[in-house]
């Protein structure tokens, strides 16, 4: 599958508003669009999640982590781990679920 920046589908979840880059039966790529106030609570979902941040700050709390990341750090997230994302400073973060988070297409 290839999508074309013009054919990114722009979708919202929870109110964090994001962009659906591309998805396949294995995988899908999608671009976080942190903004001031935006609330990522405890939750977890059965999709692994690795992200790269491009921009922002975020203080991400999962297992026995709980650190400050920026511009250039990544982490990953296992299935079923409840996790939370507290936004510092506005930002994009791409996103990376194992299998497609089904709620998100």
């Amino acid at each position: 599958m290839i999508v074309k920046s013009e054919d990114a589908q722009q979708r919202s979840f929870l109110g964090v508003d994001f962009v659906l880059l591309s998805h396949g039966s294995e995988s899908m790529v999608a671009k976080m669009l942190y903004k001031a106030g935006d609330n990522v609570p405890f939750h977890k979902h059965p999709n692994e999640q690795s992200g790269y941040i491009i921009s922002g700050k975020y203080r991400i709390i999962f297992n026995d982590q709980d650190q400050e990341i920026g511009p250039g750090d990544s982490y990953t997230i296992p299935r079923n781990v409840e996790h939370r994302i507290e936004i510092i400073s506005p930002g994009e973060v791409l996103d990376v679920f194992s299998p497609p988070r089904a709620d998100y297409i």
